[in-house]
């Protein structure tokens, strides 16, 4: 763990909660963008990173220090996204549109030098990885998003997930393969 982290946590638990804002407002973005890419959705992104950060500061004293900070509180999150994504699956959302798709916010692309039809190529293409990612599993789309998106190791990602990491390659090896077939399936219906 950093020791600035750890300096922080220190002071929370000695009554200076303005420490753990600090925390918060270091990991927030990075832990939205992560479980965003696990619910698909911004609401349902921010209801799990807030009851994530909610959860890590009722339980600090608990906080061993012996992972980094930012490990235990992904684990934390991943654990309330995969347990939202699998109350959803026997949910049916009445929030969907026309053609039975969610709506993903498209990417923001800041750069002048963007061309609208390579940035509409672009979102496309994110959109159709979105589309296969949310037919995997929660456990499948969070290894992939770990290691793939997050590039995280294989033993942080042992951490967050607790399981070995003879798990976690196996499950990135299935899941894998089961993007690709996603995504196959997904070009095949486009052809026709």
């Amino acid at each position: 763990m950093s020791g600035d982290d750890h300096r922080l946590i220190a002071d929370c638990l000695n009554g200076q909660t303005a420490a753990f804002g600090e925390l918060v407002r270091r990991y927030q973005d990075r832990l939205f963008n992560t479980v965003f890419r696990l619910v698909d959705s911004a609401e349902d992104a921010q209801d799990v990173v807030q009851e994530a950060f909610l959860n890590a500061y009722q339980s600090l004293d608990r906080f061993k220090g012996d992972a980094q900070f930012f490990t235990w509180l992904y684990r934390i999150a991943f654990n309330s996204a995969i347990s939202l994504k699998r109350k959803q699956r026997s949910i049916v959302s009445l929030h969907m549109d026309v053609e039975g798709q969610g709506s993903v916010p498209e990417p923001h692309d800041a750069s002048n030098s963007s061309q609208p039809d390579l940035a509409l190529e672009r979102a496309d293409e994110e959109q159709r990885i979105q589309t296969a990612l949310n037919r995997l599993s929660p456990e499948h789309r969070a290894v992939l998003i770990l290691k793939d998106l997050e590039e995280q190791k294989y033993e942080t990602m042992a951490e967050i997930l607790q399981v070995p990491i003879g798990t976690i390659r196996s499950r990135l090896h299935r899941a894998r393969l089961e993007l690709r077939e996603v995504l196959e399936k997904m070009e095949g219906q486009v052809q026709r």
